[in-house]
């Protein structure tokens, strides 16, 4: 039973749907996500820890970054997310989408990074 109510607890905020919405397309860096919401790293963290103890998504380290992805090993959340997708309006999420993307059309490309001596990083952009 303390599982299904954080399942559906994990559910019931909206930056948290909206994290799945956008994750719906693919794995995302953390970075990516904080960029789309336009919220800052410790609350989108936080949310997406929630989301990831629930069973709804998964992460990878990579270097220093963390990406995230939808876990879909367990059928019963993988058709409640699919219900969930279903119902969130195109509209809700078009103008995390548009930061999304103008977000990664503004990365520089992996080839070009030239490594910066005194190890700054720039602008929070995933590397």
């Amino acid at each position: 039973m303390k599982k299904l109510l954080k399942t559906f607890k994990s559910l019931s905020d909206e930056t948290r749907l909206r994290i799945l919405k956008l994750l719906e397309n693919g794995e995302l860096c953390v970075c990516d996500i904080v960029a789309s919401l336009d919220q800052i790293q410790p609350k989108v963290s936080f949310h997406l820890n929630v989301l990831k103890e629930a069973g709804f998504i998964k992460d990878r380290k990579q270097g220093r970054w963390i990406h995230y992805c939808l876990d879909d090993s367990d059928f019963f959340r993988r058709s409640l997310l699919l219900s969930v997708f279903e119902r969130i309006p195109k509209e809700a999420v078009t103008e995390d989408r548009k930061r999304l993307d103008d977000f990664i059309q503004g990365k520089p490309a992996r080839d070009n990074v030239l490594p910066l001596p005194n190890k700054k990083r720039g602008a929070g952009r995933c590397e």
